[in-house]
């Protein structure tokens, strides 16, 4: 049967005879199930998404939708509702990010890799912290959202993923065991990255990174996301950029990648004049939140400038520029190679 259009109206009648019968006298009488997907919030009580829509059908084209037209998810009742500017929520906690993961395990490696309870006060305190990470939306975000029964499970989810661990281990996910491998080979570094996270998040400089660098599709985050996104906006400082800028071309020198040497404006003229990307060598973890100075920035091109943060460890300029060079030595061997003649096999062998 056709499915139409609803309104906000017909939902606020729906979300009114909810309140009236109740939760599972209303999902009974329409046949649908309890949300295990989004919720809608509304004046601080949630309802099921999918049921909502469902009747609010009724109330605009005369008849309610049974469960099996409606699809799951945003993608049909969730994103019905949100266009009529409900707010939705995930029944489900989001998943752990690696940031989240780097303070569970810093918290787990200072208990001697051993699991913890989700009433000891260091979980309660690391529960609290994770509340306030500026990672996932508001939507994604349930009453269960990141609480010390959580923060609990996942220091079992990592400890039980030790070299050491006898038992049997939970499902957990491969960032978990990635994210402990890393404490395993790197454990001062990977304590100092937790304690910038930390830092980060108490004096609440993740808050106000502009959204222009929140997504890097496929750059690495060997420090965690948000140092990452703290490291591309110190890089995208437009007035640190432009001083480095000005200090290179008063030394006499062009704009010409520090890594493979490409200039802009040789290549793609007036347009390219002025262009060159800025690169802040010492990662954050290392760096701290100081004052960042000329000498801690290189001018770099695009294509050097990802494959520097493509993944851990992130080279320098100069790392980078002689890893080229090597590059092209062996390509150069190896043309030299397959150019030289090779005599016939009779006239290698000596006679007889």
């Amino acid at each position: 049967m056709r499915k139409g259009a609803i309104t906000r109206d017909a939902v606020l009648r729906a979300l009114a005879e909810y309140d009236d019968l109740g939760r599972d006298e209303f999902l009974s009488k329409y046949g649908y199930k309890p949300a295990t997907g989004y919720l809608l919030l509304h004046e601080e009580r949630t309802y099921d998404s999918k049921a909502i829509a469902g009747v609010a059908h009724k109330f605009d084209q005369g008849r309610a939708l049974k469960p099996d037209e409606l699809i799951g998810g945003r993608s049909h009742a969730a994103r019905w509702l949100a266009r009529l500017g409900f707010t939705i929520r995930s029944s489900r906690s989001p998943d752990w990010t690696r940031d989240e993961i780097i303070l569970a395990c810093d918290l787990a490696m200072a208990n001697g890799w051993k699991r913890l309870e989700f009433d000891d006060p260091r979980v309660i305190e690391l529960s609290a912290l994770l509340q306030t990470m500026p990672i996932h939306p508001e939507e994604l975000r349930n009453e269960l959202f990141r609480n010390p029964n959580g923060v609990a499970r996942k220091t079992v989810d990592i400890t039980c993923r030790h070299p050491d661990y006898a038992g049997k281990p939970t499902n957990g996910n491969v960032l978990d065991v990635e994210v402990m491998n890393d404490f395993l080979a790197r454990p001062a570094e990977m304590a100092k990255v937790a304690r910038r996270i930390r830092q980060g998040l108490v004096a609440g400089d993740f808050q106000e990174l502009s959204p222009e660098v929140e997504e890097e599709d496929d750059y690495s985050a060997p420090e965690g996301r948000l140092l990452l996104r703290r490291h591309l906006s110190r890089e995208r400082n437009k007035a640190l950029r432009k001083k480095k800028i000005d200090a290179a071309l008063r030394q006499g020198g062009r704009l010409a990648c520090e890594a493979c040497g490409f200039d802009f404006e040789q290549v793609y003229g007036d347009r390219g004049s002025g262009y060159i990307e800025c690169h802040h060598v010492v990662p954050l973890h290392e760096a701290g939140e100081g004052r960042t100075k000329l000498s801690d920035l290189a001018l770099i091109c695009a294509n050097c400038h990802r494959m520097i943060h493509r993944r851990a460890p992130w080279p320098t300029p100069e790392e980078l520029r002689v890893s080229i060079e090597q590059k092209h030595a062996n390509d150069r061997r190896a043309a030299v190679a397959v150019s030289r003649p090779r005599r016939p096999a009779d006239e290698q062998m000596p006679n007889p």
